[in-house]
């Protein structure tokens, strides 16, 4: 069995490191180090410094070391440098770069290969985490760029730390040119056989594509415990797939429904990777999908063996332009950087919330967050944790601020470490619609549990309200001097209608339903994007206890919703994946997932079943039925991603669990994908390596669609017996004492669901007192 590689050179490479063509030259049996003074035993001549106004350093000649002392770290990252002599780099030769390095204060620095002069672009990049030990950097890299003057420079300014005075030693200093095959390569493999390397559920269909096909015509179904063949049947369908580069032909083995673990063979070609039918084949990767949000909390202690970390980012943020500061402590850091954003942070509650209003009995209370155990569904705990970051988001005016960040996004550092001021820019009107749409979200979601938090939520989506009403014309200020602003929004149209939507919905008031007629435009009324909402405003009409279902309203957003269903089931049959998009750009992914949910809302909504098969066919391609063969959430399937553009995942060395990447960019919008996939098939522009932040980041909300379509698509849970918290199958006195002793913290609970008599969401004394009353009845 295959799996997908990268060949490595022994150094991890960044962003900025990666360019597009391969070297050629000899392999040198005589190198020439291109440093003049690279071991410092005589002095420092050959090297500079510079500081900016802000900063201050000085450098010193030290036990035949170099030494940086820096005492004021400046503004920007390159506010201190440390630049070595200028060097010719030849185009198309390849270079290796290595050093030894420390410092006496942990901290980040950049190491570049910049050209010296003109637009001081870099030819090659690595971020360094620094320590009191020793370390020997090594850097190997090609010379794509016209031949050009060069130097070696150490940005040892602001990455968003906060250091004391500290020292950075570097000693022999090697720069030559090198044999082109020690330059990193990508070279994937691409199974001929795709399927979903998680599973089936027992009815789904199952349909696998195959590629490379030369005379095969049948496939077979293996049992991968007994290697018996169990299913044979013919491939169908040629297509011609332009989008991939490949014939894609199909095999579809929906009769195989026995619980197990199979694989899929084809003549001559490697079998498939392994997978599984069972009921219950997506339980894991929903909860790890939904814990991934707690282990990107901010402003609290997260537990966890490998990605936990002490409280960041507790201290008071600045108001941009005034001498302000205030408390917005929480929330989850967005993406692979610290910042929190308000505009996708709507996205993402929404997502949970509805995933757990379409599908309650499939999410637990016990996936390893701080509230396990509570007897609340983690997806609502989660999405409070996130909500209740929000509300501290909101000004006085009403207005919301867009973001809070720091002026830098750090280096590959935990996020505890990133000490920086943070700062929150202005109010915009879009981030303000939003956070009232979740508000009047949260009202409903969270009356039955905590009808105190319920309605602070809604207090403040009607302050929120009122803020759009008094200023009807967008509000967006991007700062010149802002430079880490993110989330720019150049229309507010559909933020509004969505939270009108919401407004009305919670309490029926004809004066929303007006503001909601008063918003015109296609444009506004679809879209589940941060930058295009209107569909969670359709779909909070469409599934609204009581609405009028002949209403001009409901019609509207039904329309709405169905023009793009009509779009995605067109490219579906299009396609070679059965994808509902035909052109990948940045989070397609999520794009991929949001269709999914839209097709599932299509079948809740008419009951036709092609519409569920489609929106499963969705998951299939996020799960590894797709043209690079990849599962594209980490820790799940066979192959998935390993260095996710994620500063703890790079921190720690390996990926967190549970995160769904951006995915397939054709538009090779980082030096990573422009490096490694110039010559690239549109549908397979994803490269994984941490550097490609434009197909393999994370998002927040890249993961919160992934659970709202895993929650439509699955089946409903038998609901517990009530009362049957011991689970042995009988409502009996037994139930009572296991009830009684949990709520005295003297021991556990089987099933807590169960326990929840009175359909609050919570296990009380109110459930044990009911418990009483049945038994005795």
């Amino acid at each position: 069995m295959k799996n997908q590689f990268m060949k490595r050179c022994g150094a991890v490479l960044c962003s900025a490191a990666m360019f597009s063509g391969a070297c050629s030259m000899p392999v040198y049996a005589e190198t020439v180090n291109l440093i003049t003074n690279s071991t410092f035993d005589s002095g420092i001549d050959g090297w500079g410094i510079y500081t900016k106004s802000d900063a201050s350093a000085s450098v010193s000649h030290e036990n035949g070391m170099l030494g940086l002392t820096v005492s004021a770290l400046g503004s920007v990252n390159y506010a201190v440098q440390l630049s070595s002599n200028s060097v010719t780099l030849s185009q198309g030769c390849c270079y290796q770069l290595t050093f030894d390095i420390s410092s006496t204060q942990e901290r980040y620095i950049d190491a570049l290969i910049q050209q010296d002069g003109g637009s001081y672009q870099a030819y090659a990049a690595q971020g360094i985490t620094l320590s009191d030990e020793v370390q020997t950097i090594s850097l190997t890299f090609a010379m794509e760029k016209e031949t050009a003057d060069a130097k070696l420079v150490l940005n040892c300014g602001n990455h968003s730390e906060v250091l004391p005075e500290h020292t950075i030693y570097i000693d022999n200093v090697v720069l030559q040119e090198v044999d082109e095959s020690q330059v990193e390569t990508y070279d994937p493999y691409e199974p001929p056989i795709t399927i979903n390397q998680l599973g089936y559920k027992p009815d789904a269909e199952k349909v696998a594509v195959f590629r490379g096909i030369t005379t095969e015509t049948e496939f077979s179904v293996v049992d991968a415990e007994t290697e018996e063949i169990l299913y044979t049947d013919v491939l169908y369908g040629e297509r011609e797939n332009t989008s991939a580069d490949e014939i894609n032909f199909y095999g579809d083995f929906s009769a195989v429904t026995e619980p197990g673990r199979y694989y899929i063979t084809c003549g001559e070609l490697d079998a498939s990777y392994t997978f599984e039918i069972s009921e219950h084949v997506y339980d894991s990767v929903l909860d790890d999908a939904v814990r991934m949000l707690y282990l990107q909390r901010c402003g609290c202690e997260v537990e966890d063996e490998i990605f936990g970390h002490a409280a960041c980012h507790t201290g008071l943020a600045s108001v941009y332009g005034t001498s302000e500061q205030i408390d917005v402590s929480g929330g989850w850091h967005d993406a692979g950087d610290y910042g929190r954003y308000v505009v996708p942070a709507a996205k993402a509650v929404a997502d949970l919330l509805l995933a757990y209003e379409a599908n309650p009995s499939i999410h637990s209370d016990s996936i390893g967050i701080s509230e396990s155990g509570n007897g609340i569904p983690d997806i609502l705990d989660e999405a409070r944790y996130e909500i209740e970051w929000m509300l501290k988001m909101q000004a006085e005016s009403g207005g919301v601020y867009h973001q809070v960040n720091s002026e830098n996004n750090p280096g590959t550092i935990m996020p505890e470490k990133e000490t920086a001021q943070q700062l929150l820019a202005p109010v915009s009107t879009a981030a303000t619609a939003d956070f009232c749409a979740i508000m009047a979200m949260a009202y409903e979601y969270y009356y039955g549990m905590d009808a105190e938090f319920a309605e602070t939520c809604f207090s403040a989506a009607e302050d929120a309200w009122e803020f759009l009403q008094a200023h009807p014309d967008l509000i967006f200020e991007d700062p010149e001097d802002l430079s880490n602003v993110g989330y720019s929004d150049s229309r507010d149209g559909d933020e509004r209608y969505w939270a009108a939507c919401q407004m009305y919905r919670a309490t029926g008031d004809t004066a929303y339903l007006n503001a909601i007629d008063s918003i015109t435009g296609t444009y506004y009324k679809d879209g589940l994007e941060w930058h295009m909402v209107g569909h969670y405003g359709n779909i909070a009409l469409l599934t609204m206890d009581g609405i009028d279902t002949e209403s001009a309203e409901y019609a509207k957003a039904k329309e709405m919703l169905f023009n793009w269903v009509n779009v995605y089931t067109e490219n579906i049959a299009e396609t070679g994946y059965e994808t509902a998009i035909t052109a990948y750009t940045w989070g397609s992914n999520m794009t991929i997932a949001n269709a999914g949910i839209v097709l599932s809302l299509a079948y809740e909504l008419t009951g036709d079943e092609s519409y569920m098969t489609a929106a499963e066919q969705q998951l299939h391609y996020l799960l590894g039925r797709n043209p690079n063969g990849i599962c594209y959430v980490t820790g799940h399937g066979t192959v998935s991603p390993q260095n996710p553009h994620h500063r703890p995942s790079i921190a720690k060395g390996q990926a967190s669990p549970g995160m769904l990447v951006g995915g397939v960019n054709s538009d090779l919008a980082d030096p990573s994908a422009q490096k490694y996939l110039a010559d690239t098939a549109p549908a397979k522009c994803y490269v994984d390596d941490e550097g490609s932040y434009s197909t393999n980041e994370i998002t927040i909300y890249w993961n919160s669609p992934l659970v709202f379509l895993i929650s439509m698509t699955e089946d409903e849970r038998e609901e517990p017996l009530k009362g049957d918290v011991n689970a042995d199958g009988t409502f009996s006195l037994a139930d009572a004492v296991m009830l009684q002793k949990w709520l005295l913290k003297a021991g556990g609970l089987t099933d807590r669901a169960a326990g929840d008599l009175n359909e609050d969401h919570s296990v009380n004394v109110f459930d044990l007192s009911l418990m009483k009353e049945m038994l005795l009845t």
